[in-house]
Parts: structure tokens; C-alpha cells; sequence
């Protein structure tokens, strides 16, 4: 795990070595300063010789100074380093969640790879700073601050060693009492998250239904679940402070009891009142380095949680990957499925498609029509390898899907999804979505197509109207449409319309579906939709039922040979007759 989270430091290794090495020399210069005052007090005061304690008293400032530039750099290395750090965490993280197929993406909610991305790095960055400067200081300031005080006193020394194990068996059982309660609250944070992405990306609803004290309960209650969680954790680790200050207190109270007493009976030959204080200066050293570790590994406790979910995103691979030598061509449009079946949890019993066998010509038109849940959406979505088929074989232009590379495969073919999704930006910036490059003239001839410039040039921006996040700030049937012009903008060999002319009147879906025969005779067009009018000028339709084909042909066999065709139909033209 150390490994894969260090690969992330990268160009800021140069300020991950440079911090621990301010810290060492800031860490000599404060070993020095309490043997200079030894001796200042010995020589100088006691001694009662002031050019000795003038020249110490430089020496001192001088080690100061030294020590206080050191320790300014060594904080300004461990902030580029960590910020760095966790920088490059948050990219690779970012990089590889855009690899993920569909199926990846299932696996992981939506909030907990928010929560991942955020609070888990925060913690990780937290605990690498601890790391590079804290745990480097502490251990060398404790191995020279011991080797000094067995240089005054051995013996003494030995009074404040005793408290090495006790906090060290304290620190181990707080660490692994804590640990699961951390690891529970970041999943309980996954859930938070989700009810908030929830809340907000649905206010609308949520104000239309009157529903916001429903609302704020759920928010409530997992609020206070986190509350309980992280109170119960930070209450074990609470007892780290106070175990460790009865341990500091006893061993300075122990050493000035032992050491006045040793001044006194010695008459000052065996011990200094300057190596006294030098002493217990050394001593605090060694306890607060203990304290300053026991926090490290706290903070390390807690970011050790973080970290493994870190982790489980950069391990996860891709269900989709290209083969070996994959090819980078796709000849035309067509479109061929053999005995397809799909299940979104590789589960025969629960399959979402089964046993589909169909041909599509390149050019040629397909309408799809079926109940909610019949599986439309599930079939088009092999097509570009949005997810793979579980049994058979999904062929386009000749080829199993599966042999093209997926970048090429997915360019030339545009989708146009059941959910329209607009980005923040203009609507120019939107557009090229489909293609980068398009001229101003392309993308108003794919506005055109889509039935779009009319409502955009009525706009004091025109092109260059800002879409709100999430395309707020237009009609439902007006972001169907950009999303069609977008999706025409790439030229695409095969287009898939996945009920995406709803919201848009008859007239309007009849002058696309015109301009699509016009003007892209040469692209496979599939169109799911609920209105037959959508579809019943198509070369071909289908109708889905529980996953399968129940029925295929013209829009004039299906209504002599296909009941559910002729249901839906007489349903739609009802009112019409009636009128």
C-alpha cells in the first residue's frame, strides 16, 4: 500500500528528502542549546567569568538562529511536498476513475469516490506531512537527547526510560481500539455525501413535493451517525494526552527529586545545577518527542483508513481493455448482434438482455420500442462497450466489438442518452464536446440538423449563452436538441437517440428525424423511443420485451403481426381518432 501511495510524490522527492534534512540540523542546534547553558550556568554565572558568558551567550544566539532558519525551511519543504503530494494522489485517483467502465464506476457510489477524492487524501496529505517532518524529528531528537543525558548522568537517565514502555503499550492499545471506528466513519461519510449530491442535485423535487423536512431528517440522521461514530473514536484516543502527561509530570517530578538530592549530598561533585537543568531540558525533549509520536501514529491510524480506500481505486482495473494489437479502424456502420445476452451483476437468473440475434445495415434506420425495464437502454450500450456482452458476441463493421480499440470504437459512435447531461460553459464550448475543432459553420449546421439554431440565435448570446451547471437554465427539449447537434458533431458511423427527442414536439422530432435521412443518409441511426410516431418511418423496428425480441419489421407487419406494436399504437392514436 506504501508503495502505490508513494508512486504520487514524484517531482516533489527533491522537497520529501530536503524536509527531513532541515529537521536534522534544526534538531542539533536544539541538542546544543541546553549543553551551552550548562556551561553558561556552570562557568559564567556560578564561576562568576563574564567573557565566558558572553562568548557562550553568542554561541547560544547563534544556534538559535541556525535552528530557527532551519526549522522555517523545513516547514516550507513539508508543505510543498505534502500539498504536492496529495495533488498528484487526487490526479492519478481522477486519470484512473476515467479508465473505469460502467461496471467499475457500479461498483464504487458516486459519493464514496467524492469522499475519496477529499477527506481521504486530506487525511493521507495530513499524515505525510506528520511523516516527513514530525517522525523524522521526534526519533532523533530523542536517540541524541538520551545519548546526552547518559553523557551527564547515566542514572538519572534511567528514571525517565521507564516511561518508554508504558506509553508505548498505552499508544498500541489506543491505536487498535480506535482503528475501526475510523474505518466506519468514512464509510458513514460515503453516506453523507450521497444524501447531500442527492439532495441537491434533485432541490427542485425536493421543493415541488414540499418534502425538506424529510429531507433534513435523513440529513439528520446521518450527520449523527457520524457523530457517534467519530465521538466513541476520539474518546479512546483521548486517553492518549493524559496518559502521556502523568508519564512526562512523574519522570520530571522523579528526576528534580533525584538530582536536587544528588547536588546536595554531592556538594556539587557529582552532579551541576547547570547539568541539572541541561538534564531535565534533555529530559522534556525525550517526552515530548514520545508525545509527538504518539500523535504521529494517531494521525498515521487515522489516515491508515483513508489510504486503503485510496488504494482500492487505484487497484481497480477496467473491466473493458484493449486486446493485444487492437484494431483502428471501423470499416462502416453496421451492426450485428449474435445470440447477445447481458446481466448486470453476471447473473443468468437476472439477465437484463438474452438472446439476441439481430443485423442492422450500415445507413439503415432502427427504432426500438418497449415497456420501461424491457431492456432498450441495456442493448444499445453494447454497441460502444459501455458494458460488454456476458454471453455472445456484439459485432460492428464485421468485427467483434471487443477486437477495435476502445478509443476508436467509441469516436465513431455517438450516443445521446436517456438523461441529457449539459456542462457548465457556453453553449459553443458544450457543442464541441463533439468535436474540439469544429468551425463556427459546423456547428451550426449540426444545430440546424438537430432543430436547435432557432432557439439559440433567439438568445442575446447566441453561441455564446452560458449553460448553466446541469443545462438549468434551459428547456428540457431545448438541451435534448444541443445534445443531438452535440452528438452530430462528431460524424459518427452509428448514432443512438436513447429516447432523446421526449421532450420535443411531434413536429419538431419529425423535422429531425427528416434532416437525419437528408443530411446523414450514410450513418446507422437508432432511435429508442415511447412514441411510435418516432419510429414508424425506420427501416426496421423492434420491440423489447423482458429482454428479448418480441417482435421485428416495418411499422405496417408489426401492426398485423405484433400485439404489444398494436397496443401501444392504439394507445397513442386513440385521442387522436377521438378528436
Amino acid at each position: 500500500m506504501i508503495q502505490k501511495l508513494a508512486r504520487s510524490i514524484r517531482e516533489y522527492k527533491k522537497a520529501s528528502i530536503l524536509t527531513p534534512v532541515c529537521v536534522v540540523i534544526e534538531v542539533l542546534m536544539e541538542i546544543l542549546i541546553p549543553m551551552v547553558m550548562a556551561v553558561m550556568i556552570d562557568q559564567g554565572i556560578t564561576g562568576q567569568d563574564p567573557d565566558t558568558l558572553l562568548r557562550l551567550g553568542g554561541i547560544l544566539i547563534v544556534c538559535v538562529a541556525v535552528g530557527m532558519v532551519f526549522g522555517v525551511l523545513s516547514g516550507g519543504f513539508c508543505a510543498e511536498a505534502s500539498a504536492g503530494f496529495a495533488k498528484n494522489l487526487r490526479k492519478d485517483m481522477y486519470y484512473k476513475i476515467q479508465e473505469y467502465s460502467f461496471a467499475n464506476i457500479d461498483k464504487f457510489s458516486t459519493s464514496s469516490i467524492v469522499t475519496r477524492l477529499t477527506t481521504d487524501v486530506t487525511n493521507v496529505q495530513m499524515a505525510y506531512m506528520m511523516i516527513i517532518r514530525v517522525a523524522v524529528r521526534a526519533p532523533i531528537m530523542m536517540a541524541f537527547s538520551i545519548a546526552a543525558s547518559i553523557m551527564i548522568n547515566g542514572s538519572l537517565t534511567a528514571t525517565f526510560l521507564i516511561a518508554v514502555p508504558i506509553l508505548g503499550i498505552g499508544l498500541y492499545l489506543v491505536v487498535s481500539k480506535s482503528h475501526p471506528y475510523f474505518e466506519k466513519v468514512f464509510r458513514i461519510y460515503d453516506d453523507l455525501n450521497g444524501v447531500v449530491q442527492e439532495n441537491l442535485s434533485a432541490i427542485r423535487v425536493v421543493k415541488s413535493f414540499v418534502r425538506e423536512k424529510f429531507e433534513i431528517s435523513k440529513f439528520g440522521k446521518v450527520s449523527e451517525k457520524i457523530y457517534k461514530t467519530f465521538s466513541t473514536a476520539e474518546g479512546i484516543v483521548a486517553f492518549n494526552m493524559p496518559l502521556m502527561q502523568f508519564a512526562v509530570y512523574t519522570c520530571l517530578l522523579l528526576l528534580c527529586w533525584f538530582g536536587a538530592r544528588l547536588i546536595v549530598l554531592s556538594h556539587g561533585t557529582t552532579m551541576t545545577t547547570g547539568e541539572l537543568s541541561s538534564l531535565i531540558a534533555y529530559a522534556m525533549n525525550i517526552l515530548n518527542c514520545l508525545m509527538m509520536l504518539s500523535m504521529v501514529l494517531v494521525m498515521i491510524n487515522m489516515a491508515r483508513a483513508s489510504a486503503e480506500r485510496i488504494v482500492e481505486i487505484l487497484d481497480e482495473e477496467s473491466s473493458l481493455k484493449n486486446k493485444e494489437n487492437p484494431l483502428y479502424e471501423v470499416k462502416d456502420g453496421e451492426i450485428r448482434f449474435e445470440n447477445a445476452a447481458f446481466s448486470y451483476q453476471d447473473d443468468e437468473e437476472k439477465e437484463s438482455i438474452r438472446h439476441i440475434s439481430l443485423t442492422i445495415p450500415s445507413g439503415s434506420t432502427l427504432g426500438i420500442i418497449g415497456g420501461t425495464g424491457s431492456g432498450k437502454s441495456s442493448l444499445v450500450q453494447l454497441i460502444p462497450r459501455l458494458y460488454d456482452a456476458t454471453e455472445g458476441t456484439v459485432k460492428i463493421g464485421g468485427k467483434d466489438v471487443k477486437d477495435y480499440d476502445l478509443f476508436t470504437l467509441r469516436n465513431e459512435v455517438a450516443m445521446v442518452l436517456q438523461k441529457n447531461q449539459l456542462f457548465s460553459g457556453t453553449i459553443n464550448e458544450n457543442l464541441r464536446w463533439g468535436n474540439k475543432d469544429a468551425t463556427e459553420e459546423q456547428i451550426r449546421h449540426a444545430c440546424r440538423l438537430a432543430q436547435a439554431d432557432s432557439f439559440v440565435e433567439s438568445f442575446p448570446d447566441q453561441y455564446e449563452t452560458y449553460i448553466e451547471q446541469g443545462g438549468t437554465n434551459v428547456s428540457g427539449g431545448q438541451k435534448q436538441r444541443l445534445c443531438i447537434a452535440r452528438a452530430l458533431l462528431k460524424k459518427p458511423k452509428i448514432l443512438i437517440l436513447d429516447d432523446s427527442t421526449s421532450a420535443v414536439d411531434t413536429k419538431t422530432d419529425a423535422m429531425i428525424r427528416k434532416a437525419f435521412r437528408e443530411e446523414i443518409p450514410n450513418t446507422t441511426k437508432i432511435i429508442i423511443a415511447q412514441r411510435i410516431s418516432s419510429v414508424e418511418d425506420a427501416d426496421q423496428i423492434i420491440v423489447m420485451d423482458q429482454g428479448e425480441i418480441n417482435g421485428a419489421g416495418t411499422h405496417e407487419e408489426l401492426l398485423k403481426n405484433n400485439a404489444i406494436y398494436r397496443e401501444i399504437y392504439d394507445s397513442q392514436t386513440k385521442g387522436e381518432d377521438a378528436a
